[in-house]
C-alpha cells in the first residue's frame, strides 16, 4: 500500500518536473510577446513632395522678360520648369492668361488689372508683388518742365490705363489740369486746362522710345523706356514718385490658380535674394524689388 503511494508520487513529480521546461518557456515568452505590444510601431516613410507642373508666365519684351528670366533660373534649381512667354502689347499677355493658356502674367500695374477685368468680364488677381517702376518724361531737345512751351508734342500711351497714368503725370507736373470729376482712368477728354498749348499724342507704349526722335517729349513706362535703351539720366526729366500706386508692378494670376504649389512657388522664386540681387545690378536704381521696398 505504501508503495503504491510512493509510486503515485514520483509520477505525479515526474509530470510536473516534465511540465516545468514548457510552463519557463511559456513564462519566458509573454514578456517578449508583451514588450512587442507595448513597442512604438515604425514610423512610416515620408511622403515625397508633389512634383510640380510646369508653368508659362506672360511678360513684356524688356526688363520684365529679363527679371522672370532670372527668377526661372531659380525655379530650375529647385527641379521647376517656368516657360517665360514674351509679348509686345499689354492686352494680350491678360486675354491668354484669363483663358488659360498660360498660369502667370508679369508685366501691369494694379489699377491696369483691375481695369482689364471691368473691361473684359474678367476675374484676375494679385498673386503678389514684382517690382517699382516709375514712369518719366523723356527727351532728346527737353531738359526740364520749364522748357515745355506752347505746340510742343507730347507722346503719351494709348492703352486706357497707362494714358490716364501719363496725363495725371503731366497734370502733377503743372502742365495741364484734368477735370476734378473725372471718373475712372482719365483720357485726352478729360484734360480741363492745357495752359501751355502743348499738343497731346497717343501712340502705343512700345513705339515711344523709337519715336523720340519725331516727338518733343513722350511719357514712357519705365520697362520700355530700358528696353528701348532710353538714357534715364540724360534723356529722363521728370518721374513718378516712388510710392505712386501705378509704379507698383505687380504678379498676376487667375482665382483658380492664385493658391496653387505653383504659382506660390514661383512667387517666391521671384521674390528672392538671388533676383532681388540681379535687377540692382542690372538696372542701377532705375527698378527696383517692389518686396524690399512695399508701397505705400
Amino acid at each position: 500500500m505504501q508503495k503504491r503511494t510512493f509510486l503515485k508520487s514520483a509520477l505525479a513529480l515526474g509530470v510536473a518536473l516534465s511540465a516545468a521546461p514548457i510552463l519557463t518557456a511559456c513564462n519566458k515568452a509573454e514578456p517578449e510577446k508583451q514588450a512587442a505590444a507595448q513597442a512604438p510601431a515604425a514610423a512610416p516613410a515620408a511622403a515625397e513632395a508633389p512634383k510640380l507642373k510646369p508653368i508659362k508666365v506672360a511678360v513684356t519684351a524688356g526688363p520684365h522678360a529679363d527679371i522672370v528670366t532670372k527668377a526661372a533660373e531659380v525655379a530650375k534649381k529647385q527641379g521647376f520648369d517656368v516657360k517665360v512667354v514674351e509679348f509686345t502689347d499689354y492686352i494680350t499677355p491678360d486675354t491668354a492668361l484669363a483663358e488659360k493658356q498660360l498660369d502667370v502674367a508679369v508685366y501691369q500695374h494694379e489699377p491696369f488689372l483691375l481695369n482689364f477685368n471691368k473691361q473684359k468680364g474678367t476675374d484676375l488677381v494679385v498673386a503678389g508683388n514684382a517690382v517699382v517702376q516709375p514712369m518719366g518724361l523723356y527727351s532728346n531737345k527737353i531738359h526740364s518742365l520749364d522748357d515745355i512751351k506752347a505746340d510742343t508734342k507730347i507722346a503719351i500711351p494709348n492703352d486706357p490705363s497707362n494714358g490716364g497714368r501719363a496725363l495725371v503725370l503731366l497734370e502733377k507736373a503743372g502742365i495741364i489740369k484734368l477735370k476734378p470729376d473725372y471718373k475712372g482712368e482719365a483720357s485726352i477728354h478729360d484734360v480741363a486746362e492745357n495752359p501751355r498749348g502743348v499738343k497731346l499724342v497717343e501712340l502705343e507704349a512700345a513705339q515711344l522710345p523709337i519715336s523720340l526722335q519725331d516727338l518733343d517729349v513722350a511719357c514712357v513706362p519705365m520697362n520700355y523706356a530700358v528696353s528701348g535703351g532710353l538714357d534715364v539720366n540724360k534723356q529722363g526729366f521728370y518721374f513718378e514718385s516712388r510710392d505712386a500706386k501705378y509704379a507698383l508692378i505687380i504678379i498676376a494670376a487667375r482665382p483658380d490658380n492664385v493658391q496653387s504649389p505653383e504659382v506660390q512657388t514661383f512667387v517666391k522664386c521671384y521674390q528672392s535674394p538671388e533676383v532681388a540681387a540681379f535687377i540692382k545690378e542690372k538696372f542701377k536704381g532705375q527698378i527696383n524689388p517692389a518686396w524690399e521696398q512695399p508701397a505705400k
